[in-house]
C-alpha cells in the first residue's frame, strides 16, 4: 500500500480528514474495537449469530476472525498506534459494518442478502456512498442465489451507491473473477504489486482472479497492491500499558479492494456531486496502465494523484 499512500500524502499531506463526510458500508467478518478505528463505527449488526460472542457483544462491534478489522483499517484507520505510519486510505471516512462471515471466514448467501438489505435500508440515514465487499464469492451451485446477489448489488448501484468488489483469489486462470464481480454495475478490483517482490511466487498477481478474454463485460476494472498489506489486527489488546497484536500483514484481493474503496472516498469528498458511475469512470480512466493483459489488470493500477486532479 506504500505507493498508494504516497500518492494520498502528495495531495493531503499529513491531514487526517481525507474522506470526511463519506460513509462506507463494509460486509465482512465484523470489526474489532481497535484504537485506530475508535469513533469510526456508526452502526454494527451481526447476520451470522453462531458465535457465543454474539450474545456477549450487546450491540458492540466485534470480529472473531480479523479479516474485517484488517479491511476496515485499510479503509479508514487513523494509524493512532503507529504514529500515523499505518494510516488508512481515507481516515476521515466512517463505517457501517455488517458481519456476514463467521470466525472461519465462511458465510451464506442468505446472510449476505440480509446484509445488503440492511445497507440499503440505512443508505439515506448515514449517507452511505460506497459498499466494500472484500469477499470473493465463487460460482454457486444454486444459480438462483447467485442471480439474487447480482440483482441486489445492481439495485444498490441503481440507487447511487458505488459497489466495490474483490476479484477473488482463484486466479490466474481465465474467467476466475468472483461471480458477483462479473457485473457491469460494480467496480471489480484485482491485485497487482507493481515492482514489489518482483519474481516472487507469493505476489498477489499470481492468484488474483482474472476475467474472460474478449468478454463483453471486461473485468477486472482495475488493480491495486495486495501483498503484505499492514493494517489493524483483530486480536489487538493492551497489557501493562503496551498494545500487542496491533497490526498484522495480510495478502489478497481482499486487501486491494479497500485501497480502491478508500481512494473512491477521497474522490467523492473532493467532488461531492459526482455520481457512482462518474466515480467508476474516473477510477478507470486515471489508472496507470501496467502493460498487462486486460483480463489481468483491467484499466491498470489505481492512481490516487490523477484521480483527485
Amino acid at each position: 500500500m506504500q505507493r498508494v499512500r504516497e500518492q494520498v500524502e502528495d495531495v493531503f499531506g499529513e491531514r487526517t480528514d481525507g474522506g470526511a463526510g463519506i460513509t462506507i458500508a463494509l460486509l465482512d467478518t465484523g470489526v474489532a474495537p481497535h484504537p485506530d478505528l475508535e469513533g469510526k463505527i456508526l452502526r454494527f449488526r451481526d447476520f451470522v449469530g453462531q458465535s457465543v460472542l454474539t450474545h456477549l457483544a450487546n450491540g458492540i462491534s466485534y470480529d472473531d476472525n480479523g479479516h474485517g478489522t484488517h479491511v476496515a483499517g485499510i479503509l479508514c484507520g487513523s494509524g493512532f498506534l503507529s504514529g500515523g505510519g499505518y494510516r488508512g486510505m481515507a481516515p476521515g471516512a466512517r463505517l457501517v459494518v455488517g458481519k456476514v462471515l463467521d470466525e472461519r471466514g465462511d458465510g451464506s448467501t442468505e446472510a449476505m442478502l440480509q446484509g445488503l438489505d440492511w445497507v440499503m435500508a440505512l443508505r439515506e440515514q448515514y449517507n452511505i456512498r460506497i459498499l466494500n465487499i472484500s469477499v470473493g464469492i465463487g460460482d454457486l451451485d444454486d444459480k438462483r442465489k447467485e442471480q439474487a446477489l447480482k440483482e441486489k448489488l445492481e439495485e444498490l448501484w441503481q440507487l447511487g451507491m458505488l459497489v466495490v468488489c474483490a476479484a477473488g483469489n482463484k486466479g490466474p486462470g481465465d474467467g476466475t473473477v468472483s461471480s458477483v464481480g462479473g457485473s457491469s454495475k460494480v467496480v471489480t478490483v484485482g491485485c497487482h504489486d507493481g515492482n514489489f517482490r518482483a519474481g516472487s511466487p507469493w505476489r498477489c498477481a499470481n492468484y488474483s482472479g482474472r476475467g474472460v478474454r474478449g468478454a463483453a463485460v471486461r473485468k477486472p476494472d482495475l488493480v491495486a497492491p495486495g501483498t503484505d498489506i499492514v493494517s489493524c489486527g483483530g486480536g489487538c489488546y493492551r497489557i501493562r500499558g503496551r498494545w500487542l497484536n496491533a497490526y498484522v500483514a495480510k495478502s489478497g484481493t481482499s486487501m486491494a479492494t479497500p485501497i480502491v474503496s478508500g481512494a473512491a472516498a477521497l474522490c467523492l469528498q473532493r467532488f461531492p456531486s459526482m455520481t457512482n458511475e462518474e466515480c467508476k469512470q474516473k477510477l478507470q480512466y486515471t489508472a496507470t496502465d501496467l502493460g498487462e493483459a486486460w483480463n489481468q489488470q483491467g484499466w491498470g493500477m489505481v492512481n490516487v494523484r490523477r484521480l483527485l486532479e
